[in-house]
């Protein structure tokens, strides 16, 4: 665990519910002074002393004035018992601002600070209610736009991840001691077992690996995939782009070059977020607006996670399209034959194209399965979520070339002491992901972009 102090042992305050007019918003409060402080701003018919685990129904006062400020709900918490591990009450009061204003208010008053951003999360984190990887999956949980982000999310928050951490990281630890048991008492157990030690290395590089290979997945699951619409102009882009969306987004006539700049927005697919682009027909023009709207195409393809690249099933696949396609850079790409309800036999002259009537909807599906096959966001679960956050996989990369450094100075005979760093460097990095060897800055990075209030 890291060796942050929460500071001045402060009580700490906040309103955790979105900004704006709700039926309920809550103030948080958290610290020693918790309970003192509710007592002191919340009347109750029961005069008894708080009790842990309890809901109690009473009025957010201002006691010097004696005026209520909210008839309100206090839920009461007794460390170590609680989200943070303190002393935490939170006043379920009526949604409307003035009023959180009012009671936030009252807290400060009576003595506790207001929270800095994912304070309350930090502290559940130093007080060991959560690790750092599940601290960090509160913020995607919160940040969820998708159900499979969502289910994700909560994977990471039960745990999954950081128990392939720590079994990771228990075993580099375990190899690590067998390589120093030998520095320190070679005379006493003899020498290292290099074949073993190789295999076991070998072994704990892959189960790694295996962690690895969908981290790209991760990626594109948690920040959401972008992907671009492309191909020649007239060729129903812009229908498609509004059949996926299931609504009239962009406009469509029988106009080439109608889509003159590059249009954004979202759709879901199997549960996974697609920001999607609908850009301008690549062709040669004059036409100094289209000219532009074409450049954009260009730098939304260079930026696109996927493409989504559509010809006319009517018109066929043309030399046209064919010098597109060979112009386009190696990104994931899924092919799609369009305007298929203008054929008497639904076939392409491009075999591996999707066939798809963005005016009928035939089709539609299949592009949607064959998007989330391409990127290997297809049949996600429990079991095979990928790992979501970038400083995860770096941790995990990582550790796997500190592994791989140390198969490399068996193989060179170097002495133990030599192997001991790799090990010890691999244990440091899988630590990383539950922050049990993470440096203090990171932390408070991690942290400052969480909302204030959770």
């Amino acid at each position: 665990m890291p060796s942050l102090k929460i500071a001045n042992q402060d009580t700490i305050s906040a309103i955790a519910t979105a900004p704006g007019t709700a039926a309920i918003g809550i103030v948080r409060v958290s610290g020693s002074d918790a309970f003192a402080l509710a007592e002191k701003m919340f009347r109750r018919a029961d005069p008894k002393p708080l009790e842990s685990h309890r809901i109690y129904v009473g009025e957010i006062v201002n006691p010097e004035t004696g005026v209520a400020v909210d008839r309100a709900l206090l839920l009461v918490f007794k460390a170590p018992n609680s989200y943070t591990g303190e002393d935490c009450v939170e006043f379920s009061c009526h949604g409307g601002s003035a009023v959180l204003r009012q009671a936030l208010e009252l807290t400060w008053r009576f003595g506790a600070r207001p929270a800095e951003p994912g304070e309350f999360t930090l502290r559940a984190f130093l007080n060991g209610k959560l690790d750092l990887a599940q601290a960090e999956a509160v913020a995607d949980l919160i940040h969820a736009r998708a159900e499979a982000q969502g289910r994700a999310a909560l994977e990471l928050h039960k745990g999954a991840l950081s128990q392939q951490a720590r079994h990771l990281s228990d075993s580099a630890l375990s190899l690590l001691a067998s390589v120093e048991a030998v520095i320190d008492f070679s005379e006493e157990i003899g020498d290292l077992n290099t074949e073993a030690l190789q295999s076991q290395i070998q072994e704990l590089i892959e189960e790694t690996e295996t962690l690895l290979k969908r981290a790209k997945a991760g990626r594109l699951l948690r920040e959401g995939v972008r992907l671009a619409i492309i191909g020649q102009p007239n060729v129903g882009k812009s229908s498609l782009l509004n059949a996926l969306l299931q609504e009239e987004r962009a406009i469509v006539t029988e106009v080439p070059g109608t889509t003159r700049d590059v249009i954004e927005e979202s759709f879901q697919a199997g549960g996974v977020p697609f920001i999607v682009q609908d850009t301008a027909g690549l062709r040669n023009s004059e036409d100094t607006v289209e000219r532009i709207g074409i450049e954009r195409t260009r730098q939304a393809i260079e930026n696109a996670d996927a493409l989504l690249f559509v010809f006319s099933a009517h018109a066929g696949w043309t030399e046209a399209d064919q010098a597109l396609w060979e112009t386009l850079p190696d990104k994931p790409a899924l092919l799609v034959a369009n305007k298929i309800d203008l054929l008497d036999t639904p076939v392409s002259s491009q075999p591996t194209a999707i066939l798809v009537s963005a005016l009928t909807g035939t089709g539609l599906e299949d592009v949607r399965h064959a998007l989330l096959s391409l990127l290997d966001l297809h049949d996600l679960n429990s079991e095979n979520l990928p790992v979501t956050h970038a400083r995860h996989a770096n941790a995990l990369r990582e550790a796997a070339d500190h592994l791989r450094h140390a198969l490399h100075t068996i193989d060179q005979a170097l002495p133990p002491d030599f192997l001991s760093i790799d090990l010890r460097s691999a244990w440091l990095a899988y630590g990383q992901i539950t922050g049990e060897t993470v440096e203090e800055d990171l932390i408070h990075r991690i942290f400052r972009d969480f909302c204030i209030g959770k």
